[in-house]
């Protein structure tokens, strides 16, 4: 077997990165299909796209990158463009919808994520021993560190999602999510902003769908570097743990 990767990527405001995170999914040694979805950027990002977008319309197989560095390779790479801002989750239901592979993973745009963990987030759906795998940042992979009360919320978080859930996640806020695509066929996701990982989370328990964490490295950004995610979405994410435990 020769499984097909669909890696989605939510952007917004990513200009500074945006390059580098095409070129590092790139470089993954796995057949896949890598769907930028755009949502509504306004600090360029939107506009460096959709120059990448053209020029891949007119059969260019790499563009010139914005950062300087090497070229962004634009083979199997699908540009999606959201009319209006309506956050990640909204985002990830457009991606999620037009991904064609057998594994859709979940792709942050920021760089706190390293692609080189592919492999391990891989390994235990294509061994055929799970259906879902989530990143964990607190398994003891490699971190930078800062922000304690980050920290916190997350481990508080994932600990009453789990009580919710009957799961024992560690690291219920993780971008890495990964799944085999009819686990996707089976949820609808009605999250448009950050209470999409609740959300799923909670969706997946419900299904009783195989699920197993993996250790990850990871790069976490300050808010001058441009870390979007406030006590707001924690919030959020707390009325969003009780409401799917309960409804759909």
């Amino acid at each position: 077997m020769d499984p097909k990767l669909s890696v989605v990527i939510p952007v917004y405001n990513e200009k500074a990165t945006i390059d580098e995170i095409l070129r590092r999914v790139q470089e993954t040694q796995v057949r896949k299909e890598i769907i930028v979805v755009d949502d509504y950027s306004t600090d360029g990002t939107r506009e460096m796209l959709e120059k990448m977008a053209a020029l891949q319309a007119k059969g260019d197989v790499v563009a010139t990158a914005f950062d300087g560095d090497d070229p962004v390779e634009l083979r199997d790479v699908r540009f999606l463009f959201q009319v209006q801002n309506q956050g990640k989750g909204a985002a990830l239901r457009r991606g999620f919808a037009e991904a064609t592979g057998d594994i859709v993973l979940v792709q942050d745009a920021d760089l706190e994520y390293d692609p080189r963990d592919y492999p391990k987030l891989l390994e235990p759906i294509l061994d055929g021993r799970a259906d879902v795998v989530y990143g964990s940042r607190f398994l003891g992979g490699p971190q930078r560190v800062h922000y304690f009360w980050h920290y916190v919320a997350n481990r508080v978080l994932t600990l009453l999602s789990d009580i919710f859930t009957n799961l024992k996640l560690t690291d219920m806020e993780t971008c890495y999510k990964v799944f085999r695509k009819e686990v996707l066929q089976e949820i609808q996701i009605r999250s448009d902003r950050f209470g999409f990982e609740p959300e799923i989370t909670a969706k997946i328990a419900k299904g009783s769908w195989r699920i197993y964490e993996v250790p990850i490295t990871y790069a976490g950004r300050t808010y001058e570097e441009g870390k979007k995610i406030t006590w707001k979405d924690g919030v959020q994410a707390l009325w969003c743990i009780i409401r799917f435990r309960i409804s759909d």
